[in-house]
C-alpha cells in the first residue's frame, strides 16, 4: 500500500438566504471577522487555513447542514454570552431538545445553535474521541 498525500479542507460553501447576515452572525458569535467578498462568496476565515464561503441562495431552498467548530476553552463562555445577547437559544444536544444548557462531552464543553438559515452550528472545546 502506498502512502497517501496529506489532505486538508481548504474551504466549503455555506448556502444562505442572505450571505451578509449569515456571515456576520457566525463571525460575531465566534469572535471572528467577515472577509472581503471574493466573487459571489463572502468568507469567514476560521484561522486554521479553512474558510466558510457564504453564498447567496435567495431563490432556492437552503438545505440545513451541520458545522462544528473546535474553539478555545477560554473563548467558550464569551461565545455563549454572545448567543444570549443575540437572543439565540443554544442547546446541549444536536436535536435541540435541551435548551439553555451546554454539554461536557469528551471532557470539554459544547453547545449547538441554529444560524439564521437553520444550519445546525456546534461549538466544542474538545474534539470527539473516535474509536
Amino acid at each position: 500500500m502506498t502512502s497517501s498525500p496529506t489532505v486538508q479542507l481548504n474551504h466549503t460553501v455555506v448556502h444562505a438566504t442572505n450571505r451578509q447576515r449569515s456571515a456576520e452572525f457566525l463571525a460575531g458569535v465566534l469572535g471572528l471577522e467577515v472577509g472581503a467578498p471574493f466573487g459571489p462568496f463572502l468568507p469567514v476565515d476560521l484561522g486554521n487555513g479553512v474558510t466558510l464561503d457564504y453564498y447567496d441562495s435567495r431563490y432556492e431552498p437552503v438545505q440545513s447542514q451541520h458545522y462544528a467548530f473546535l474553539v478555545p476553552d477560554d473563548a467558550f463562555d464569551g461565545m455563549i454570552a454572545r448567543l444570549e445577547e443575540l437572543g439565540v437559544t443554544y442547546y446541549a444536544n444536536p436535536n435541540h431538545t435541551d435548551p439553555g444548557r451546554t454539554n461536557n462531552l469528551f471532557g470539554g464543553r459544547g453547545a449547538y445553535f441554529a444560524d439564521p438559515d437553520g444550519h445546525n452550528m456546534e461549538i466544542m472545546t474538545r474534539p470527539y474521541v473516535r474509536p
